[in-house]
């Protein structure tokens, strides 16, 4: 990685940002390890990872922008479009749609007036559903952001969007 900012289309890291990539460059054997705090970083500051910044990601680290886009498009916890304040993911898979996934989901289609992988108009709220949060042994169960909310009920959903209102 080298000192000089690679600018493509108004994205540069902040100097904060820059200097937290070098600084972690000394804990990753190679770029291609370090990707994934790269991506993290890049999402902090641009906000999500769209066309132009995961190019930016894949010139800063000089790999290929296809493995930048592979990872970004394969882990859930990457943005790729603008999202709303507080992303919920709801968890579809076996032992959550056992336990109501399904339900959880349709009811916070309802409650917020709109489908699964839309934003509501006033940008507080993003719906999608993820395959595994890894929280089996607590389903049905969403994160919203980077907390988890598990053994959900109707009551329980209604708590937690009201907090985050």
């Amino acid at each position: 990685m080298s000192d000089t900012n690679i600018e493509k289309k108004g994205y540069a890291f902040s100097k904060e940002g820059m200097n937290r990539l070098k600084e972690m460059m000394k804990d990753y054997p190679s770029s291609d390890a370090l990707l994934l705090p790269a991506l993290y970083i890049a999402q902090e500051e641009f906000g999500h990872l769209d066309t132009e910044a995961l190019q930016y990601v894949a010139d800063v680290l000089k790999v290929p922008k296809s493995k930048v886009y592979g990872v970004a498009t394969y882990y859930t916890m990457y943005k790729t479009k603008p999202t709303g304040k507080h992303l919920i993911q709801v968890c579809t898979n076996l032992s959550c749609s056992l336990l109501g996934a399904d339900h959880i989901v349709k009811y916070l289609e309802n409650k917020l007036t709109i489908k699964v992988g839309e934003t509501t108009p006033d940008k507080k709220f993003t719906l999608i559903t993820v395959e595994c949060l890894g929280s089996c042994g607590t389903a049905p169960m969403m994160q919203v952001n980077d907390t988890y909310y598990e053994n959900l009920t109707e009551k329980e959903i209604d708590r937690i969007l009201e907090e985050l209102k």
